[in-house]
C-alpha cells in the first residue's frame, strides 16, 4: 500500500494514511490453521473469517472490495453470508501480492493493483 498512496512510516502513521485515502484493509480470515506459508496449507475447519456483515452494516458507503489473490475471493464467498443484491459494492480480484505468486513480476502487480485503487 505504501507505494499506492504513500502509506510509510509506523504502523500508526499508515493506518491513518489508508484511512484518509478511503481504504480499509482487513483480512478474509480472522484465523485459521496453516502449517506453511501458502494459502493452499489452510487446515480446512480451521478458519474464523472476520465479521463482514457488521463491517458492512457499519460502512455502507464502501464502493468496491478487492481480494489479494484467488484464495482471498474463494474465501470471502464461502463465509460472507450478506445477500449480494442488497450490496452496493463491487468485488475485484487482485494478483496476490505474496512472491510466492512470481508468475507475473512485481511491476504487474503493481499496475493492476493501482489501477484497482483508482477506479475505486
Amino acid at each position: 500500500m505504501g507505494e499506492l498512496n504513500g502509506a510509510g512510516g509506523p504502523y500508526t502513521q499508515r493506518c491513518q494514511t489508508l484511512i484518509e485515502h478511503g481504504i480499509a484493509l482487513w483480512d478474509v480470515l480472522e484465523s485459521s490453521v496453516r502449517p506453511g506459508s501458502m494459502d493452499a496449507d489452510i487446515r480446512r475447519g480451521t478458519e474464523k473469517v472476520n465479521d463482514f456483515d457488521n463491517f458492512f452494516l457499519s460502512h455502507s458507503d464502501v464502493l468496491q472490495v478487492c481480494f489479494n489473490g484467488q484464495k482471498a475471493a474463494q474465501m470471502f464467498r464461502k463465509f460472507h453470508r450478506l445477500e449480494s443484491a442488497t450490496a452496493a459494492w463491487t468485488t475485484k480480484i487482485l494478483p496476490s501480492t505474496s512472491p510466492a505468486y512470481a508468475s507475473m513480476p512485481y511491476s504487474e502487480k503493481l499496475r493492476c493493483w493501482r489501477q484497482a485503487i483508482n477506479s475505486a
